[in-house]
């Protein structure tokens, strides 16, 4: 019997092709690291490596699956709550900087350092007073669990200067998520720019290293604002000339902004009915396989894939060119994929196609929500070509399907 179409499609050369492009339009002295969380799946990470700085994560988790891609990628370590053992594997594993997110924080690096006979590198992750450009996510300028507060500061950076087992790099300073304006996006970097250099001037510091985070944004609406790239570097060349000669790296942390557009959710319609003047359209799947649309309360864009074959001895219903609300499987109100979007025509056996799910879908999903199968993972064409270089080579992917997740099958002076 066959069972009905929900799985996720990863493309890996558009994924190579979009980094690429990126990471060439950065002036230097800046990098891109790819930031984890919002995709960890092994032949991301692998098509990603030789392509990008290095790596961001934020648990031990996500730096054991970076090291089993590589154990010479580099890889920077955030987060606001690390455990002790999660500091001793990050020295063990040798990340490349801890960013630190309290005093306590540097209290704690320094202990599990000192005891190891390590030296940490360190970067204070602060949580500016703003005011920022507006985005989805405010990440500082207004409570949050992220950073320090600028008025903490001055015991933070006596902490990171005085304690054993630290070498205080420089600064953290991530502010927004899926933000979509270039010139906003500069305009934020300027107030970076500022900030850092009368940090430098307070407390007597000599940067080398200042890290701006991610925060660049991807539109999921339809159609799509896109983040305009080639302007915001544009601008960045010209502006990084006014940063000090002494900042060796600026360092981008983006997630979103590289994998998004990779990967799709594809599911078949199992049932289209009207209850209470609304038309719903049931599919294989939901928000257990792909929680991001219902987590930022947004329709999903997605186009209809029609598909002739009808096997069942029934009559096939159809909606036709009117508002219809996306829903899954789970018994939940809250299941819901898109909402009120016309469409031209849907009928059970068909396939809905939802676009830009290679971030933050299957990742934050909870799969096991009613025990129903998990998806398909289809990476096309596996990653097969050695990381170059300062990375360790890696062996190609025996296969174009790869496992479900979790199934079997220098310093400041």
């Amino acid at each position: 019997m066959r069972e009905p179409v929900c799985r996720y499609v990863y493309d890996l050369d558009g994924l190579a092709a979009h980094a690429s492009r990126v990471v060439a339009a950065l002036p230097w002295p800046c990098r891109m690291f790819y930031a984890m969380k919002a995709n960890s799946a092994k032949p991301l990470l692998q098509t990603l490596a030789p392509l990008v700085a290095g790596f961001e994560v934020a648990s031990g988790g996500e730096l054991a699956k970076a090291r089993a891609v590589s154990d010479a990628v580099p890889v920077l370590f955030g987060g606001p709550a690390k455990t002790e053992s999660e500091i001793a594997e990050a020295l063990r594993l040798r990340v490349e900087r801890l960013h630190a997110e309290s005093v306590l924080e540097l209290h704690r690096i320094s202990a599990v350092a000192t005891r190891l006979g390590r030296t940490a590198d360190v970067l204070l992750r602060v949580n500016l007073a703003g005011p920022f450009p507006a985005a989805t996510i405010a990440m500082a300028g207004a409570p949050t669990q992220f950073g320090i507060e600028e008025a903490a500061l001055p015991e933070a950076v006596r902490a990171a200067t005085e304690l054993p087992g630290i070498r205080l790099a420089g600064f953290h300073l991530h502010s927004l998520s899926n933000n979509l304006s270039a010139g906003a996006h500069l305009e934020m970097l300027e107030l970076y720019r500022r900030k850092v250099t009368g940090w430098e001037a307070a407390f007597g510091l000599h940067c080398e290293v200042v890290n701006v985070g991610g925060g660049i944004g991807v539109d999921y609406t339809d159609p799509p604002e896109r983040f305009d790239w080639a302007a915001f570097t544009r601008g960045l060349a010209a502006l990084v000339r006014t940063f000090p000669e002494h900042w060796r790296e600026i360092d981008f942390e983006c997630g979103r902004f590289l994998v998004a557009a990779c990967g799709s959710y594809v599911t078949e319609v199992l049932d289209v009915k009207r209850n209470h003047g609304t038309a719903y359209v049931l599919v294989r799947g939901g928000t257990h396989h792909f929680r991001l649309p219902v987590s930022w309360q947004h329709s999903h864009p997605f186009s209809v894939r029609p598909v002739d074959e009808w096997r069942l001895q029934a009559p096939r219903p159809e909606l036709r060119a009117e508002p219809v609300t996306v829903v899954g499987e789970l018994c939940t109100p809250k299941d819901v994929l898109a909402r009120d979007v016309v469409v031209e025509r849907v009928r059970p056996g068909d396939l809905l196609v939802f676009h830009q799910a290679g971030a933050y879908g299957w990742e934050i999903s909870h799969h096991d929500f009613l025990s129903h199968p998990h998806p398909e993972h289809v990476f096309t064409p596996p990653p097969s070509w050695p990381l170059a270089g300062r990375l360790a080579r890696l062996p190609p992917a025996g296969s174009r399907r790869e496992p479900e997740p979790g199934r079997s099958a220098s310093h400041v002076r």
